[in-house]
């Protein structure tokens, strides 16, 4: 009696639906991403003449959006009063010689001026010495 004998088919894992789903995957995530600094608030500046500051890397930066709010280097506070900017300058702060490191207020045009001396009351307070604002140029020069 002669049996048949099964022949070996070698079993193989097609990655073509696999490179596919990588492809998709990588495609959302560089569509979805974003890749500019973009600022949360609508600041409109208010204007004076003079040379500009070269961009500083190691800084801290103060926004005061419209209503008087409140965002240290781009995180927003919870509430605009004066314990919650300090707590929030003091965190940011620790660590750093505050001598040394540039504070930099940015209001809009329209804020109270009571909101950008409170920002610069409680900088003080926290012991930064190097206070500017930041400004922008007027139209038409």
């Amino acid at each position: 009696m002669q049996f048949r004998r099964q022949t070996n088919h070698q079993e193989e894992i097609n990655l073509t639906p696999l490179i596919d789903v990588v492809f998709l995957l990588l495609i959302f995530f560089m569509v979805s991403t974003t890749f500019t600094k973009e600022t949360h608030l609508k600041l409109d500046l208010p204007q004076a003449e003079g040379e500009p500051l070269p961009e500083l890397v190691d800084k801290i930066e103060v926004l005061i959006d419209a209503q008087g709010g409140y965002s240290i280097n781009g995180k927003p506070l919870v509430n605009s009063k004066l314990n919650t900017l300090m707590a929030g300058l003091e965190a940011v702060g620790t660590g750093l010689q505050k001598d040394k490191v540039p504070f930099v207020i940015t209001a809009d045009a329209n804020v109270s001026y009571q909101a950008v001396v409170t920002a610069m009351d409680v900088a003080g307070r926290v012991g930064f010495v190097n206070i500017t604002m930041t400004t922008k140029r007027p139209e038409g020069e």
